[in-house]
């Protein structure tokens, strides 16, 4: 008598990690380095925690170094912002001149000036290490970027920095003392002074950073210049809203000097996007 064969139901394939994890190690596969990069590279929480701890510590000491250099140099530093400050100032009988009503307000001027300048100068290495803690969890030709990234970044925050010591600033601060009247004198302090100053020099370097985000982002794929520019009304609202939120004095003046190099900006990152994006996205939308 024939007995049918009863057919066996097909194991299984194993997880391939856990094949891998149980082969001898001269057995196991060689890995290409794309596989090894981005998601397959895991960390535990404490080793994040422990790698954000390192980048910290480098960060701030380098910022902390730049300072004590900075340092050395406060009085030169310290005239470069404030002189040209004070020959603006409306003549009070014959002279223009800032003010100081705390016995350390003028010492601390000089540790905040040091600080402002170490921090602007150590950028590039801040931004290093803000790349290398999120570098492990790119892809290999995803890290590739790095140069650019922190070439360009340090590059357009020097340059808002630079707009507004020499452009935004002293626009802000004619519009504001053009309102000194017969029995109206305007006569600053020192700490809201730089403490404006220190507001809209890092709000520019903030802003100035708009090209290096579009070409990251259209380099991965995710903006293309065609959006960009069929959005362009709505970017020119969120532009005047972003720069009536940074600009701590909320005059139309600064308010319209804060807002015109961002459009321009925009337009600029319209351009960086089309170089980028087009041969990889074929010009399509998002």
């Amino acid at each position: 008598m024939a007995t049918s064969a009863v057919p066996v139901p097909d194991s299984p394939e194993p997880d391939p990690e856990t094949q891998l994890a149980t082969q001898p190690d001269d057995e196991r596969p060689e890995l290409d380095e794309n596989e090894l990069d981005g998601a397959g590279g895991r960390m535990s929480f404490l080793d994040h925690l422990d790698e954000l701890r390192r980048r910290l510590i480098t960060s701030v000491s380098a910022i902390f170094i730049a300072f004590v250099a900075a340092y050395f140099f406060h009085e030169e530093l310290t005239a470069f912002i404030m002189v040209p400050l004070n020959a603006i100032l409306p003549d009070v009988e014959g002279e223009s001149r800032f003010i100081f009503t705390e016995p350390t307000e003028a010492f601390f001027l000089s540790i905040k000036v040091a600080a402002l300048v170490g921090f602007i100068v150590a950028m590039p290495v801040v931004l290093t290490q803000f790349w290398l803690f999120v570098a492990p969890g790119l892809y290999a030709h995803e890290k590739k970027f790095a140069i650019p990234f922190v070439t360009l970044s340090s590059l357009f925050f020097a340059g808002g920095c630079l707009f507004s010591h020499y452009i935004l600033f002293r626009v802000a601060w004619i519009f504001l003392g053009s309102f000194s009247t017969d029995y109206v004198t305007f006569m600053p302090r020192l700490q809201p002074t730089f403490s404006l100053y220190v507001r809209l020099t890092l709000a520019c370097g903030v802003v100035f950073q708009m090209p290096t985000v579009v070409f990251f982002l259209a380099r991965i794929g995710l903006l293309t210049a065609r959006y960009l520019i069929r959005n362009t009304k709505y970017s020119i609202l969120i532009i005047f809203i972003v720069a009536a939120v940074l600009t701590p004095t909320g005059d139309p003046a600064t308010l319209t000097m804060m807002a015109a190099p961002m459009m321009v900006l925009y337009a600029l990152s319209i351009g960086i996007a089309w170089l980028v994006a087009p041969r990889q996205q074929g010009g399509d939308d998002l």
